[in-house]
């Protein structure tokens, strides 16, 4: 084999960055998003990003604790955040996702993780969206204690990104909120959302382009609109001993998480949806892809991004309390006893 053969078969000096892969901007994003990990810090955290893991007391006070942990991404929003350059609201989405599935079942979220992953590490594109997911993690009261970013050349386009976020709860074992008292008769309340959240896009991205006109800059910023992040509101009530139940309205709607809530197998949830007007986001999509009813209700919150069961004895107060947290609520419908066969838990809408 010639000398210039092997030049060409053994290039020398052949470099990670030479494969896609910069290791300096990774060490620069760590350094420009440690206040941000510092301004969420709780004193259980008891380290800082930098090392292999990330090290976090149990929340004191507690006398059985359970840990509650949850996980989520952000979905096919992303793309349409990508292809509007506009990533102010995805890290709260990340955020929101998993800590609202936590603190359904009483829980209050104090740790998240994040993981960034990405074709080529834009340091300022990452770098707001970390900042989001900190601002995040302070409305819902959990530390930000590390994550992970990685640069896959090869697997993401360069300008791609997918999120991925990992939460840990705890709840007292004997205030573990199960559905498990929900009776006949109580009532249904839903909590207001701030839009799709971020279920439904791959369907939103479908309307999107099949649109026969040119969609304004203002509908795609309402459709990226940040997720609710429930978290607060909801402990407060939870330790009034209020609430039964709770469904986080996520990926396919009313019907498949609203009877996840119900473990009775006896009853179901009739849902009257005359009760709150559908805001203007949703008719517009309703709309604009000839969705049918029960099809929104199957995919999308349809502006009632949580849903809560109380004895109607409380249900004023709770409305009362959750309004005084700035969170809207109001009642959707009430419990009934289940006539399908065989049983199971369902939900009625009318």
């Amino acid at each position: 084999m010639s000398e210039e053969t092997q030049k060409t078969n053994n290039p020398k000096d052949l470099t990670y960055k030479d494969a896609g892969v910069d290791v300096n901007a990774g060490a620069e994003l760590v350094q420009r998003i440690k206040p941000f990990v510092t301004s969420t810090a709780r004193r259980e955290l008891l380290n800082s990003i930098g090392g292999f893991g990330s090290l976090c007391e149990i929340p004191s006070g507690y006398k059985s604790p359970v840990l509650v942990s949850g996980a989520d991404g952000v979905g096919t929003k992303l793309r349409l955040a990508i292809n509007a350059g506009d990533y102010s609201s995805v890290g709260q989405d990340l955020v929101a996702m998993s800590v609202n599935d936590v603190v359904v079942v009483g829980a209050e979220p104090f740790l998240f993780l994040d993981y960034f992953a990405t074709g080529k590490l834009d340091v300022d594109v990452a770098e707001e969206v970390i900042g989001g997911i900190a601002s995040a993690c302070e409305i819902a009261g959990c530390s930000l204690g590390g994550g992970e970013t990685a640069e896959m050349p090869g697997f993401y386009s360069d300008k791609d990104f997918d999120l991925a976020g990992f939460c840990v709860g705890v709840v007292e074992k004997a205030r573990i909120v199960d559905g498990a008292q929900i009776r006949e008769g109580d009532d249904i309340i839903g909590l207001s959302s701030s839009g799709p959240h971020s279920n439904g896009y791959s369907l939103i991205r479908k309307i999107l382009d099949q649109n026969k006109t040119v969609v304004s800059p203002e509908r795609i910023r309402e459709l990226l609109a940040p997720t609710q992040i429930y978290v607060k509101p909801l402990l407060k009530v939870f330790s009034d001993n209020l609430i039964k139940g709770a469904a986080h309205i996520t990926g396919g709607g009313f019907f498949e998480n609203i009877p996840r809530s119900v473990p009775d197998t006896n009853l179901a949830s009739k849902i009257n949806k005359t009760s709150w007007s559908l805001p203007e986001i949703f008719q517009w999509l309703q709309f604009e892809g000839g969705i049918s009813d029960r099809e929104m209700l199957s995919t999308f919150n349809c502006g009632v991004g949580m849903v809560l069961f109380s004895e109607p004895s409380n249900t004023e107060t709770l409305i009362n309390n959750l309004g005084a947290e700035n969170c809207d609520a109001f009642k959707i419908g009430e419990v009934v006893r289940s006539d399908c066969t065989p049983k199971k838990s369902e939900l009625l809408i009318r």
